[in-house]
């Protein structure tokens, strides 16, 4: 697939759903990490990103609005020793508890699916990043096959020793429309065209469609020391 500028993919739909971007900067020096959510309805709208730990929580912006929580609170962000755990549902709970049982990231995900949103059947998107001795992530969605809530499609992808200033982006859905459709293919390879964490946040954050972004998570990990730094933009302030 062709390599295309992260800023102009996620421009191109005004309704991605959730997305996560897993790369490395131009200076192969470090891991770079995106998570936003989107919303349309007031319930997935009062939304915040906060600090838990070392990952984030999404959080009732308004709690006397909050309605049902069940797919929309959780934790997307999870440190687990030197892996970087990050989804768009609490299967990051999942991760994180398997693999301390010793599974792979693949097998944890091997008793979720989708979620129970009918009729969108919204995709589970999770990543790995693995930073020791050289630097690994993978990538997995869980769907639906074309709307059949019988059947979930597993998609797993690794990418090891990722080259500089390279990433890759999945995110739930396809674009706008009722009901949402879910993504197709392989993660998108992408540019990571900097090495700045705050030029990175300012370039995911201003590329989502205004009227429907709600929470971003950005963070850069050193691969050589482990340090990292985080960026939290939240639309409700």
């Amino acid at each position: 697939m062709e390599t295309v500028k992260l800023a102009a993919e996620i421009g191109a739909t005004s309704y991605p759903g959730r997305g996560i971007v897993i790369g490395r900067t131009p200076d192969g020096k470090k891991a770079a990490i995106a998570y936003f959510i989107m919303g349309r309805s007031s319930n997935s709208r009062n939304r915040i990103f906060v600090t838990e730990g070392e990952g984030i929580r999404t959080e009732a912006f308004d709690p006397s609005k909050l309605e049902d929580p069940s797919l929309i609170i959780y934790a997307p962000v999870r440190v687990r020793g030197t892996d970087t755990i990050v989804t768009n549902g609490d299967q990051t709970d999942t991760i994180y508890e398997n693999m301390d049982q010793g599974d792979t990231f693949e097998e944890s995900l091997r008793n979720r699916e989708f979620e129970p949103d009918a009729p969108n059947f919204t995709p589970r998107i999770s990543g790995l990043l693995h930073i020791d001795d050289d630097y690994t992530y993978e990538i997995s969605i869980l769907k639906s096959n074309n709307g059949d809530p019988d059947q979930c499609l597993r998609y797993t992808f690794t990418y090891d020793n990722p080259a500089d200033g390279q990433g890759h982006f999945i995110h739930t859905y396809m674009g706008d429309g009722n009901p949402l459709p879910s993504f197709e293919g392989e993660p998108t390879p992408v540019t990571i065209d900097t090495n700045d964490i705050d030029e990175f946040t300012d370039l995911v954050w201003n590329a989502l469609n205004d009227d429907n972004k709600v929470s971003l998570f950005i963070r850069m990990i050193d691969i050589e020391t482990g340090k990292y730094d985080t960026r939290i933009v939240n639309k409700n302030q």
